[in-house]
């Protein structure tokens, strides 16, 4: 099992990623194989709706999201992270998960995921919320742990000393490798997945 840990801050080695490397920790604790992936610090194209990706089957701009579908469709699991900016995530990570779930929902559903936010002080809860959203419009179990899942600090080494965000976030890998031992364990005996159907409609007909 496999799961991918995404790191949606600018840094490679800031607050989001030691939040991502404990849950990551727990996660290889208890065998399941990790990887945290870096949105590159390059201009990112936001979703433009060309609709492009239902007949190419992948986003018409090929940048680090159609490489990172490519690795999603063999992973298990997914931990997507942002800090916060101005009470919500980075404009990074959430044109890269518009585009992302848009072009290839197929690769997610049915499939564990939670996000996880770093924070100075405050604005972890609604970026968070604006995050989900693509997780329970995809039809993902979202994994929790015992409390919101977030760490405080300005810098790496302010969120060492946030001891219960820590805990949190290792307690999040559990739970984590926890439901995905679940769904091996339930497909081993023969529970399927369910196969829904959606009809598409609007407000005027």
């Amino acid at each position: 099992m496999k799961v991918l840990l995404v790191n949606g801050g600018p840094h490679p080695k800031g607050c989001t990623n030691r939040a991502l490397e404990e849950v990551e920790k727990a996660l290889k604790e208890e065998g399941i194989e990790t990887l945290i992936y870096h949105i590159p610090n390059v201009p990112l194209q936001d979703c433009i709706a060309c609709n492009t990706c239902a007949k190419a089957g992948k986003c018409i701009f090929d940048d680090c999201v159609n490489e990172f579908v490519e690795m999603a469709k063999d992973a298990d699991g997914f931990i997507f992270g942002t800090p916060v900016y101005y009470a919500h995530p980075t404009g990074k990570i959430q044109s890269f998960m518009d585009r992302v779930f848009y072009s290839a929902k197929s690769a997610f559903v049915h499939k564990p995921a939670a996000v996880i936010s770093s924070s100075r002080r405050a604005g972890s809860v609604t970026s968070m919320d604006v995050l989900n959203k693509h997780l329970s419009i995809s039809e993902m179990p979202i994994v929790t742990s015992n409390y919101w899942n977030e760490v405080h600090g300005h810098t790496p080494s302010d969120v060492e000393q946030d001891r219960e965000g820590l805990d949190t976030m290792y307690a999040l890998g559990k739970n984590m490798a926890w439901m995905l031992k679940c769904i091996e364990a339930g497909k081993k005996a023969g529970i399927e997945v369910p196969q829904n159907k959606k009809r598409t409609t609007n407000f005027i007909r």
